[in-house]
């Protein structure tokens, strides 16, 4: 039986695993606690008058699931279904959601040192829809999404759906 000695125990990082995707050529990622599973692209049946940001709903295996295209939430582009389009299912604060990304890329483990903060003039502008950044050498950076705020972008998207007198 080996021990660790105190000082290797205290050198152990905690290490967080995300599910990383790709969604209008960047790289995203959140915390895989969140994610119930990855879905392939079905067709979603659109809500009438539902806020802008709710594509529509899927029956996935009896249960009825609300689905934002990612795409248009973070860049106002909407994801283009293709062979690689998938949905992931994602859970938060006991409610159940779809979101559409181009694709499903990996799922990585890091080291929580290596999260950095969001630069400083977006935090202080209001940007809250990255919690962190991950850097990698060679590639862009991995941007760790907050879902709370993703879902608060679609329930202001709902208030100025029903502000909207048309």
């Amino acid at each position: 039986m080996s021990m660790q000695s105190p000082d290797s125990v205290a050198f152990q990082e905690s290490r967080i695993t995300l599910s990383c995707f790709e969604v209008g050529g960047g790289v995203y990622a959140m915390d895989v606690s969140h994610v119930r599973e990855v879905a392939r692209w079905q067709p979603i049946t659109p809500l009438p008058k539902a806020p802008e940001l709710i594509e529509g709903v899927i029956d996935l295996r009896s249960v009825i699931v609300p689905v934002v295209d990612l795409g248009r939430a973070l860049t106002g582009r909407p994801c283009q279904p293709d062979p690689a389009t998938r949905i992931v299912i994602v859970e938060i604060d006991n409610l159940l959601v779809g979101l559409t990304v181009d694709a499903a890329i990996e799922v990585i483990e890091v080291a929580a040192s290596s999260m950095e903060d969001p630069p400083a003039l977006a935090i202080q502008a209001g940007y809250d829809t990255t919690r962190a950044v991950i850097r990698r050498p060679g590639a862009s950076p991995i941007l760790v999404l907050s879902l709370e705020h993703v879902l608060e972008s679609v329930y202001k998207s709902a208030l100025a759906t029903s502000e909207d007198p048309s």
